[in-house]
């Protein structure tokens, strides 16, 4: 057989080839507009033969959100990592099961008895979950300080000024390691990786202020925290560099280990601070509570305790618990809004655990969590044929779903009675979020909502945009494995990919 044959075939295969796991382009489209359809797959050809994707894949998926249909595929049954697009997932699955109402309430409470302003028995700070408590994020809801004084004074308005027990951070409703197993170690330390609990606080975090050098290559001091945490400890060997340069600096630490190790760089110039993770949110909670305690002269003789995340309880409870104050978070509405616009990761974990609690009373683990998930998207109808999703935010760096399964959870969250509220929560392209700097002045700005994810060396983005025929179409696009160096020119790739989708047609 001639060799020119082989090629013909070969190429053919390679382009048309069916699902099989060792294919390399699938494709699906609509009978539709077929023109615009075929300039999309020059575009998608273009992307995945360039020098920005020679070792890598770029994975489309745009459906038809009132009945589900696929209309466009390429690469779209490929399982790739999806970054923080994760997190709608997680929200959707939230407001679908939770409802945008939900809020969280969290419990100050006390055991023993109070004789003569005296306490016999323990303060208790108990979790449910929220991981907006004290983070000041959200207006009309407190801050840290003005928490901590409001519990102050609910305790000594019921006549406590010693107390003989101890302050406690309850996060005992998760009794795991939260954390996801598959979360790289060079993260957990820093703020995007701060650890679930179930008595979280502050967003988990803390700011290292750093004082860097007159010269470059000193050493850079840690003038202070912001909050306090002095059971922290430090190994700094942050050095300056050169102004304007940025944050280079990592923080390694582990969770519930309070010795914690700085490397990196700081700019030159004035105090510049860097964000980290609280070893156990539960823990500081009872210690910023017992400071405030302390400050408006209550006695507490003994040092503060945490239970919950998997540690051994060493609290004696003294009786029936009784009520002190509760908070309330904000409406699930907002938690979401915050989690899509601002990715945070914390968010998204939470989510995913209280989401997983309401539809199954006992969750042992973040694994568990997952499985409920799938199970609810698999009898919503969705082939999740590749779904291999780690955690809730797409921190994992193993974690991986098809663009096919993206579109398909979107679209049955566009037949649910929550989507009104999921869909305003997604940041509109070339205006708000993280994707507000995308794709100015083209014919995508404003008509895209867009989830962006982004972890070494994948570039993510789902959504929604309305097709040239008012279509609503849910959309998936990865990018995984890009040469190092090419972020701008996967940029402008992807931003040339939106302004062709939004001239597709649903029908």
């Amino acid at each position: 057989m001639p060799a020119f044959f082989y090629l013909l075939t070969a190429s053919l295969l390679f382009h048309l080839s069916s699902d099989s796991p060792t294919n390399t382009f699938r494709r699906t489209e609509s009978p539709g507009d077929s023109a615009t359809n075929q300039e999309l797959f020059r575009q998608l050809d273009a992307f995945q033969a360039s020098p920005s994707l020679q070792f890598g894949t770029v994975a489309l998926s745009v459906r038809r959100v009132r009945d589900g249909q696929e209309l466009i595929g390429y690469n779209a049954r490929r399982s790739l990592p999806s970054a923080s697009t994760l997190k709608l997932i997680t929200t959707a699955t939230a407001l679908s099961v939770l409802g945008p109402g939900y809020t969280y309430t969290t419990f100050l409470e006390y055991d023993g008895t109070i004789k003569d302003s005296v306490l016999s028995g323990n303060l208790y700070i108990r979790g449910t979950g929220d991981p907006s408590l004290g983070s000041g994020r959200f207006p009309g809801y407190d801050d840290l300080p003005t928490l901590l004084k409001k519990w102050s004074v609910a305790i000594r308005g019921a006549g406590i000024r010693q107390v003989q027990g101890s302050v406690v951070g309850d996060a005992s409703l998760y009794n795991d390691l939260t954390t996801p197993d598959t979360w790289p170690f060079g993260d957990l330390g820093n703020y995007y990786g701060a650890s679930l609990s179930a008595l979280n606080i502050h967003e988990n975090l803390y700011r290292v202020f750093f004082k860097p050098a007159q010269s470059i290559g000193a050493a850079a001091g840690v003038a202070r925290l912001e909050p306090a945490v002095p059971y922290v400890s430090f190994r700094n060997t942050v050095t300056t560099d050169a102004a304007n340069t940025g944050d280079q600096v990592t923080i390694y630490g582990t969770p519930f280990q309070n010795q914690q190790w700085l490397t990196g760089k700081v700019p030159a110039g004035t105090e510049f601070a860097v964000k980290g993770a609280l070893p156990d949110p539960a823990y500081f909670a009872a210690y910023a509570l017992q400071q405030q305690l302390i400050r408006d002269n209550v006695t507490l003789p003994n040092t503060p305790l945490s239970v919950g995340g998997g540690l051994p309880s060493s609290v004696n409870q003294t009786g029936k618990r009784v009520l002190l104050a509760q908070y309330k978070s904000p409406a699930l509405a907002e938690l979401v809004r915050e989690t899509n616009f601002q990715s945070i990761n914390l968010y998204a974990e939470a989510l995913l655990r209280t989401t997983a609690l309401r539809l199954r009373k006992s969750v042992p683990s973040t694994d568990s969590s997952l499985q409920i998930l799938n199970t609810f998207w698999k009898s919503k109808g969705v082939n999740l044929d590749g779904f291999r999703i780690r955690d809730g935010s797409g921190l994992s760096a193993v974690g991986a779903l098809t663009a096919d399964n993206m579109t398909g959870i979107l679209s049955a969250i566009g037949r649910d009675s929550a989507f009104s509220t999921f869909y305003s929560t997604i940041p509109v392209v070339g205006q708000t979020g993280t994707v507000r700097s995308l794709a100015r002045g083209t014919p995508a700005a404003g008509n895209i909502r867009a989830k962006s994810g982004s972890i070494e060396g994948v570039r993510a983005y789902a959504g929604y945009f309305t097709a040239a025929d008012g279509e609503q179409m849910s959309f998936c696009v990865l990018v995984n494995k890009f040469t190092p160096g090419r972020n701008r020119a996967i940029t402008t790739e992807l931003e040339k990919l939106f302004v062709t989708l939004v001239r597709i047609k649903g029908q």
